[in-house]
């Protein structure tokens, strides 16, 4: 086993000629993910968000046998606790157009542990619409670019409107609420992340009450709570959502922190 970052294409040790290829391709898919004890968390939900953004940017899929193949061989050369993306990419590259089957290709990273920061977080407001929102995909230099404007302006981070108004994810995050009693997810267009989707089962078998709303800036301040999730944490506080703050709950944060724990760790 080695400390040192693995980069692997198709589970093997990424050559730099192939590697040189990807260094600005942008059309690919990706999921993220942290490993504890050589598990994963919601292994399930990061298969199945390969394969349907496979599908949707390809139109066809690899098999998730083969992807798990590859993580075994990944997590066999690794530390049992790491950070790891797994990027779906079509060797045909981008600006093709020649009729060319799909030819597709994994590439397998990975890296120190994380766990994200402590916050809680400020949040600065932009309205910005990712284009094919519900997939991960790669190129998004929007993103970056918000996240560094909100620093600049004193905040630590960037939160999302629509053309309508709508809050919808923040950078890298999703977002949750609180009110009263039930947790509130954002109805709007959204990439459905893992840890989100992990959490909402687990607090489905905990029996605490879920919805979705349409929230904006004005009506999320009158919730009890908001908190950012990704694959890094099931949830980090948000103090402040642009110039009003939210109140912190440790209790509602720690739910959710519960909730993701419960998620048995899955070898693949």
């Amino acid at each position: 086993m080695t400390a040192r970052p693995l980069t692997l294409i198709d589970g093997k040790p990424a050559d730099p000629d192939t590697l040189s290829g990807l260094a600005f391709a942008g059309f690919a898919h990706f999921t993220a993910m942290q490993v504890r004890g050589g598990g994963i968390r919601g292994l399930d939900l990061h298969l199945g968000r390969l394969g349907s953004a496979s599908e949707k940017l390809f139109g066809t899929s690899l098999p998730s046998e083969e992807v798990q193949e590859q993580l075994r061989n990944a997590l066999a050369l690794s530390q049992s606790d790491l950070s790891l993306t797994v990027t779906v990419f079509d060797s045909n590259g981008e600006f093709t157009n020649d009729g060319r089957a799909p030819s597709l290709h994994t590439l397998i990273r990975t890296g120190p542990a994380s766990t994200g920061p402590t916050g809680p977080l400020a949040l600065a407001v932009y309205e910005h619409e990712r284009f094919m929102p519900d997939i991960k995909h790669v190129g998004e230099g929007a993103k970056t670019m918000l996240m560094r404007r909100a620093r600049v302006a004193g905040f630590d981070d960037a939160v999302f409107t629509d053309r309508r108004g709508v809050l919808t994810e923040a950078s890298i995050w999703n977002l949750a609420f609180f009110d009263r009693d039930a947790v509130v997810w954002p109805d709007a267009e959204i990439l459905t992340g893992t840890a989100m989707s992990t959490v909402q089962r687990q607090l489905t078998l905990m029996g605490v009450p879920q919805e979705t709303r349409i929230l904006t800036p004005a009506t999320a301040h009158e919730l009890d709570a908001a908190v950012v999730m990704n694959s890094w944490t099931p949830g980090i506080a948000v103090c402040r959502i642009a110039g009003e703050p939210m109140p912190v709950r440790p209790d509602l944060v720690g739910l959710l922190h519960d909730a993701y724990a419960a998620e048995p760790l899955i070898h693949p």
